[in-house]
């Protein structure tokens, strides 16, 4: 603790009060004599004593403390060890705990959210590199010469398939990432149950009517929600739906409102959910049996996602009767 008698402010406190032991020995020698200026001057060194014994544990708390907070700047430790702080010291040492605690699970979350980033470029650019690597075999077969005409035109007709794949797959990324920032500020609009189950289906009902697929739908009550991102999500779930119901099958649509909760619930005629695959079917990118070859494995996820951000839940599950089933709860709130 040498630094303690280079310290200026404690020098200079020793000296101030020695200056004033003095004083109040020679005022004393005025007033009482020489007992009292004795009295006066040895009262004033003990009372230096104390304070400089009171100081030195104090600075050797805060030499210990800046100690501590050094090895946690330099990774040596996680968090300040108990010691005898008392008062004032006490109190700073728990604020600078209570702060230690938070920049560390802000570095934690931040090397989470990098280790997420990370994972989800390497399934993004995985998941475009089959259509582009389909698309670049494509352009060569279509630069030959000697191609038919209507060879030509199927492979033209399968380019744009991918293209559109390529394109519902970045539009479902941004909206996924939109929702990841927390800069999507979702509505809270009354509606009819009927108008959001008609806007969900409203972009399928071509593709339904051309597989043959036939859309049931039974709505009572109202809906307290965002209409385009829950649409959204009620559609991600038809169109998996769709995509494994067999020609001639059906999706059923049923919604209905009570004073706690909104259900709306989807189920179609197909051959149902792997149980391997049920704990699996929202997570990103991925693809079981339930999912089609054509798939990417990110409809499910976004619309669990969308849900959750209004207070609601989404679960899959197998239909007694056959096929999948995906329910939905959007919770009012506690009553």
């Amino acid at each position: 603790m040498t630094g303690f008698w280079r310290n200026p402010e404690v020098l200079r406190t020793l000296l101030l009060s020695l200056c004033a032991a003095a004083v109040a020995a020679i005022l004393g020698g005025i007033w009482l004599g020489t007992k009292g200026a004795l009295l006066a001057g040895g009262t004033g060194v003990l009372l230096l004593g104390v304070q400089t014994i009171m100081t030195y544990r104090r600075y050797r708390a805060i030499s210990q403390l800046s100690m501590h907070i050094d090895c946690i700047l330099h990774g040596q430790a996680d968090a300040l060890p108990d010691n005898e702080c008392e008062g004032e010291l006490a109190v700073l040492r728990t604020e600078i705990g209570k702060m230690t605690l938070r920049l560390h699970e802000h570095e934690q979350a931040l090397l989470a959210d990098k280790a997420f980033l990370a994972d989800s470029l390497a399934d993004i650019s995985h998941q475009l590199r089959t259509p582009l690597t389909s698309m670049q075999l494509l352009l060569t077969l279509l630069s030959g010469r000697d191609l038919p005409p209507q060879r030509r035109y199927e492979l033209l007709g399968e380019l744009r398939t991918l293209l559109t794949r390529i394109d519902w797959l970045v539009d479902a990324l941004l909206k996924y990432s939109k929702l990841d920032a927390g800069s999507v500020q979702l509505r809270r609009d009354v509606l009819p149950l009927a108008k959001l189950l008609a806007t969900a289906a409203e972009p399928l009902q071509i593709p339904l009517e051309l597989r043959g697929i036939e859309l049931k739908t039974t709505a009572e009550g109202d809906f307290c929600g965002d209409l385009a991102w829950t649409s959204e999500a009620i559609g991600n779930i038809l169109k998996n739906c769709m995509e494994h119901t067999p020609e001639g099958g059906s999706i059923t649509v049923t919604a209905s409102d009570n004073p706690l909760f909104t259900v709306i619930s989807v189920t179609d005629t197909g051959s149902g959910i792997a149980p391997e695959d049920l704990p699996h079917v929202f997570e990103r990118f991925y693809q079981g049996d339930r999912t089609t070859k054509n798939g990417f494995g990110i409809g499910l996820a976004l619309a669990r996602r969308i849900v959750t951000e209004q207070s609601g839940t989404l679960k899959a599950e197998n239909a007694p009767e056959g096929g999948a089933r995906f329910v939905m709860h959007f919770y009012k709130g506690a009553i």
